[in-house]
């Protein structure tokens, strides 16, 4: 059904257990209360599929992609396993369309893949897609990451920080926005003291 195109993230995937855990990320537990079921919900370079299907179990309805085809393979059974549905899709974040106002909820958690250039269009398409009213929320990991090395791509430019997120979504309402030190212990890919940045705002219009 995907392609494997043996590149990085297909070889990282490509194990019995999964790298991140099965678990949702301990931020996106603790927004919910944010969500309502039957929201559409998109969840952007979701890899293993950990995050999306938590969604989908709390009953709403999401979208998910990744460039991987051998993480999707196991979202799929994920999903299948805690018995709910994803919509799935094999795509790069250059590829994805970003259908404008289509959706109620946009997840980007742990995506720093990406440079600040590549970054920006991430960004602008996140705002494109996101209804007005509409929740983002994002997670990731602050600069001094790079020191603790428990996970990331340990290159300082693909860091956030508060003030960039603000800046990047202008219009809209923030409702968390914290940079904090925490232990972390979500399957090999990420385990120990991490710089984690939380940012979850509403789209006003």
């Amino acid at each position: 059904m995907w392609t494997r195109r043996n590149d990085r993230w297909d070889t990282r995937y490509d194990r019995e257990d999964y790298l991140f855990g099965t678990e949702p990320a301990a931020f996106l537990q603790r927004e919910t209360m944010r969500l309502s079921a039957g929201e559409r919900a998109l969840c952007i370079a979701d890899g293993e599929g950990r995050n999306s299907v938590f969604l989908a179990a709390r009953g709403l309805q999401v979208t998910a992609f990744d460039a991987s085809g051998v993480g999707l393979e196991k979202a799929q059974r994920l999903a299948e396993a805690r018995a709910v549905e994803i919509d799935l899709h094999q795509s790069t974040v250059e590829d994805w369309e970003w259908t404008p106002e289509a959706f109620d909820v946009v997840v980007a958690i742990f995506i720093q893949f990406a440079g600040p250039d590549l970054r920006a269009e991430i960004f602008r398409g996140m705002d494109r897609t996101l209804k007005p009213g509409g929740h983002l929320l994002i997670h990731g990991y602050g600069p001094r990451q790079v020191d603790y090395g428990t996970g990331g791509p340990g290159v300082v430019e693909n860091m956030y920080d508060l003030l960039m997120l603000r800046e990047a979504f202008p219009g809209y309402r923030v409702l968390h926005a914290d940079d904090y030190d925490a232990e972390v212990d979500e399957g090999e890919g990420h385990r120990g003291t991490s710089a984690l940045i939380d940012f979850v705002a509403v789209k006003e219009g």
